[in-house]
């Protein structure tokens, strides 16, 4: 029996060419290596770095999770040299990271002025940004994660700018890339063309992709970059269903490096949970990644700064240490 609501009908929907589209950030932005435009330095950076290496020695999973505000500040690069290095194992990414990862690879721009498309009933309606569900329905079909569908699609594909594409490069280093959308959330949701039960299979194929890493955390490293929601709310689940497993196993995993980079002033110690009449506790990544994930044995770090300064301070520490 169908629902009693009417819903909307996205056939109605008026969608225009990307080239008629006014971009934010284009290839101009994204940062070349060795590139620093903000200066920083952090105490606890060379223990989270010495813990990456210590990580890939012994073959334990370092998984990133990242919002979509590390592509927006240039940092495409940068993360394609810590794949292709070898210095990840899995990257969890948002909906929002694929959408701007295939417009930077395609057109060479992204990023549109919400404040000006929402007025005009036009933001996130673009013809070429939706054939992203169509690459995801075909990978699916096929058994495909949501990452693994559109980093093969770049990869193959003759755009332009593909080698700043996060996706395609994980892809052909075989480094999971994995996609964890939440239905609603992404501008090529709006589409007519979107298939919900395609692409929500295809996500959560990725969701268990990313748990099947964390399996083999124990002396590994998690990296939460600008992701306050997603990142902690997928590890977390991940997480207890790898305890979960290793538990009957008679394993452990509890000796975890976790690290935070973001821009939020938290105080106190982090290393313990904030009461819960202070904002801070609500604040996922502090009590979820900081606290309670590592409380059994594990480090924690929070590196507070600008994605633009803290992510290349990591990655000169990293080729300095010569993993």
């Amino acid at each position: 029996m169908p629902s009693k609501y009417q819903m909307f009908d996205r056939n109605r929907l008026s969608l225009l060419p990307l080239a008629q589209r006014i971009h934010d950030v284009d290839l101009t932005q994204v940062l070349s290596l060795g590139q620093t435009p903000v200066a920083f330095d952090n105490p606890d950076l060379p223990a989270v770095a010495q813990a990456v290496i210590a990580a890939k020695k012994r073959g334990a999973t370092v998984a990133l999770m990242m919002g979509a505000h590390v592509i927006k500040q240039g940092l495409s690069r940068y993360v394609i040299d810590m794949i292709r290095r070898g210095w990840v194992s899995v990257i969890g990414m948002n909906g929002a990271c694929s959408i701007h990862d295939f417009e930077m690879a395609r057109i060479g721009a992204t990023y549109e002025s919400v404040a000006k498309y929402i007025s005009a009933g036009q933001f996130g309606l673009w013809n070429e940004t939706g054939q992203l569900n169509d690459i995801v329905q075909a990978g699916n079909a096929e058994g495909l994660g949501y990452g693994e569908a559109v980093g093969r699609f770049v990869s193959r594909s003759d755009f332009p700018n593909k080698d700043v594409s996060i996706f395609a490069a994980a892809y052909e280093c075989n480094v999971p890339a994995t996609v964890h959308i939440g239905i609603g959330y992404d501008i090529i949701h709006q589409h007519p063309n979107f298939n919900a039960a395609a692409v929500g299979e295809a996500s959560y194929r990725d969701f268990l992709i990313y748990a099947k890493t964390i399996e083999n955390l124990d002396g590994g490293v998690l990296l939460c970059v600008g992701s306050a929601v997603m990142g902690p709310e997928v590890y977390l689940k991940a997480l207890a269903m790898a305890r979960n497993v290793a538990a009957s196993q008679g394993r452990f995993i509890t000796k975890i490096t976790s690290a935070v980079f973001d821009l939020l002033h938290l105080s106190g110690d982090l290393h313990a949970e904030a009461p819960k009449d202070k904002p801070e506790y609500y604040y996922r990544p502090y009590k979820t990644i900081l606290v309670r994930t590592v409380k059994d044995g594990g480090k924690s770090y929070y590196i507070r700064g600008d994605h633009r300064g803290t992510i290349p301070a990591l990655h000169r520490l990293l080729c300095k240490m010569k993993i």
